[in-house]
């Protein structure tokens, strides 16, 4: 299983929208996929209720202690990958997060503010020995703040600002607000709009990501013990899901029952 973390100081950078837009795209090209609420706002919460018990499953941990047994449960039970959206801040649920992310996501706007707010972010992923990337969210359709904003967020970083910086920018389209407000995804809401499009190409630049940092893993380990294994194909989901044990419903987690009510 791949964990994947989405966390940055400041609030109102769009975290959510990207959580459940990653989700669903990821999910249609195949794998099982859960998603972990530790932001007390409670967005993705929120979204589940008004969506039901349709998949991808939200489930709600606010205490950090908690992550590292659910974690283990979800890949015993098939699930292939799981997003864990972050509250703004930087509580101790975000730093325990980030210790189990196999890759973590930085969203910014193509402001000044939204920039400066990933240097504490950047500082913990940094000291977990986190690979990590920023996405530059709800930009504008034209003009030049993106480009200013995309050399603002590579400068600092000791690497390649292609492998730091997420293509394609997402552009700011009321399509992801609308989706939220109906308990889809954008890739639900508006399947062959722009917005869509550009979540479907996010997704993949993250699993080939994802995959270089599993490869990267590997070699600095220096020998097969340290291998980590390739995202999964789809092919590989589904001879996986044919072995694997059912994953544990909430009552058999101990979740109150109306977690998502």
């Amino acid at each position: 299983m791949r964990t994947i973390v989405l966390a940055t100081q400041k609030g109102g950078s769009g975290k959510s929208t990207l959580t459940i837009g990653l989700a669903l795209a990821a999910q249609q090209a195949g794998h099982n996929v859960r998603l972990i609420d530790t932001d007390p706002q409670a967005t993705l919460s929120n979204w589940q209720c008004r969506r039901g018990l349709a998949e991808p499953l939200v489930e709600p941990i606010y205490v950090a202690d908690d992550l590292d047994q659910r974690l283990l449960a979800l890949e015993r039970g098939g699930v292939t990958l799981t997003i864990i959206d972050t509250p703004s801040g930087m509580s101790r649920a975000t730093v325990a997060a980030i210790r189990y992310a196999d890759l973590c996501l930085v969203p910014a706007r193509p402001c000044i503010a939204d920039i400066e707010a990933t240097r504490p972010t950047l500082h913990v992923i940094r000291g977990c020995n986190k690979p990590f990337a920023f996405i530059l969210n709800q930009t504008p359709i034209r003009g030049q703040r993106s480009n200013v904003a995309s050399h603002a967020l590579g400068g600092g970083v000791s690497t390649d600002i292609a492998d730091v910086l997420a293509q394609p920018f997402i552009v700011m389209r009321n399509d992801h607000q609308d989706a939220l407000s109906a308990g889809l995804a954008v890739s639900e809401y508006a399947a062959l709009g722009k917005s869509s499009e550009e979540i479907r190409d996010l997704w993949r630049w993250v699993e080939a990501r994802l995959n270089r940092a599993a490869t990267a893993a590997a070699e600095l380990g220096g020998g097969a013990q340290a291998a980590v294994t390739p995202v999964p194909t789809s092919a590989d989901i589904a001879a996986r899901r044919a072995t694997k044990l059912p994953v544990l419903t909430w009552g058999e987690a101990g979740a109150p029952w109306d977690a998502c009510l």
